[in-house]
C-alpha cells in the first residue's frame, strides 16, 4: 500500500482509502462531481471525482473503505487525487489499522506515567477525584486513551487527547517546581482534567467528527460539569476547591475569543493555559513540518494558518 504521506504529483494511485468525508457538488457551469477526504494513517488528501455517473465509479457512503484508481495531482498548495475508477472494498481486502492515524508513543505506557502524577496530589479530595476518574472508572479511562485532542490542527489522532494531557500535566509539574507559590496539588488536577471534555465534543475513530454535544456544549462546559459530577462522589469536596478546580477548567483557553468562558483569575488557570497553549502550538508544528517532510518540501513552508506564521524547518547548526 502507498500511504497518503508518500504521494507526489503525477503518481498514479491504485490502492484502498478510508473515505473520512464525501459530498456531491456542482461546478460554477454546472457540472455536478463528487468531492472527498480520503484517510490512512498518515493523513487525508482531498480527492475528486470529476465523472460520477461513470460506469467505473459504483456506490459507497462516508465511512466506507474504497478501492481506487486515480492520478495525483498538485492544487492550492496540496496534493488531490481525481478520482477515475472506485468500487467499495470488503472486509478481508484491507487491515484497518492502516487507516487510524496513531500516536507515535506506546498509549498505556503514557497512561501509566499520566497517573503517576496522582500519586504527587496530596491534597485528598483531589486525589481521590482523579483516582475516581481516571482509574475507577473504566469505561471512561478506555474512551480517555482511545480519543483524539481535535477534529484536525492538532494531536488528531488515536492516544492523541492522552498524548496533548500527558505532556501539559509533565509541563505543570514543571511550572509548579519552578514558581513556588503555585498551588501543585490544584495545577496538577487541573492540568490532568482539563480536556476530559473531549470524549464527549469528539466522536471516536474512524469519524473522529464533532458530535452534537460537541457541537451545542463544547468540552470546556463539558468538562467541568463532569468534574462537578465526580466531585459530587465526595460529599465534604471543600466548596472553594471545587470552584478553583472549575475555573482552571472554564479558563484553559485563555481568551473569550478561543472559547474560554471565563479568563484565566487564578495563577494556577494562567499556567495552565499557557502549558495547554504551548503543546498545542508546538505539535502543530511539529505536524506541519513533517507534513512539509513528507511533501518533499524544503526551506519556507509557507503560512500556516492555525500559526497565523511563515514557517520552515530550522536548518543545521542552529540557523
Amino acid at each position: 500500500m502507498k500511504y497518503i504521506n508518500q504521494l507526489r504529483e503525477g503518481d498514479r494511485v491504485s490502492d484502498i482509502y478510508l473515505v473520512k468525508n464525501c459530498q456531491n457538488a456542482t461546478t460554477k457551469n454546472g457540472k455536478s462531481y463528487m468531492n472527498l477526504t480520503l484517510q490512512d494513517k498518515t493523513g487525508t488528501a482531498d480527492a475528486k471525482i470529476w465523472e460520477p455517473s461513470d460506469g467505473g465509479i459504483e456506490d459507497f457512503d462516508k465511512l466506507d473503505y474504497i478501492d481506487v484508481t486515480g492520478e495525483v495531482v498538485f492544487f492550492n498548495g496540496a496534493i488531490q487525487i481525481n478520482i477515475k475508477r472506485a468500487k467499495k472494498a470488503f472486509e478481508g481486502e484491507y487491515d484497518p489499522a492502516d487507516y487510524l492515524p496513531v500516536s507515535r508513543f506506546e498509549i498505556d505506557k503514557m497512561y501509566k506515567e499520566l497517573l503517576s502524577f496522582i500519586d504527587k496530589i496530596s491534597e485528598p479530595h483531589l486525589n481521590i477525584l482523579c483516582q475516581d476518574i481516571f482509574v475507577e472508572d473504566i469505561e471512561f479511562a478506555n474512551k480517555f486513551k482511545e480519543a483524539s485532542a481535535a477534529k484536525s490542527v492538532h494531536h488528531g489522532f488515536v492516544g492523541g487527547l492522552l498524548e496533548h494531557t500527558y505532556h501539559v500535566t509533565r509541563m505543570c509539574n514543571y511550572l509548579a517546581t519552578t514558581y513556588t507559590y503555585l498551588n501543585r496539588d490544584l495545577l496538577l488536577a487541573a492540568a490532568m482534567l482539563h480536556d476530559i471534555g473531549k470524549v464527549k465534543e469528539l466522536t471516536a475513530f474512524p469519524e473522529n467528527d464533532y458530535s452534537d454535544e460537541g457541537q451545542l456544549i463544547g468540552h470546556i462546559v463539558d468538562g467541568c460539569e463532569m468534574v462537578g459530577q465526580y466531585a459530587s462522589l465526595q460529599p465534604d469536596f471543600p466548596e472553594v476547591l471545587l470552584r478553583e478546580l472549575r475555573h482552571c477548567i472554564l479558563s484553559h483557553h485563555g481568551m473569550l475569543e478561543f472559547g474560554s468562558p471565563k479568563k484565566p483569575a487564578l495563577a494556577e488557570a494562567i499556567a495552565l493555559h499557557h502549558a495547554d497553549n504551548t503543546d498545542a502550538k508546538l505539535e502543530t508544528m511539529r505536524e506541519a513540518l513533517e507534513d512539509g517532510e513528507s511533501a518533499g518540501a524544503s526551506g519556507w513552508l509557507g503560512h500556516n494558518r492555525f500559526l497565523d506564521t511563515n514557517i520552515r524547518k530550522t536548518e543545521a547548526g542552529g540557523a
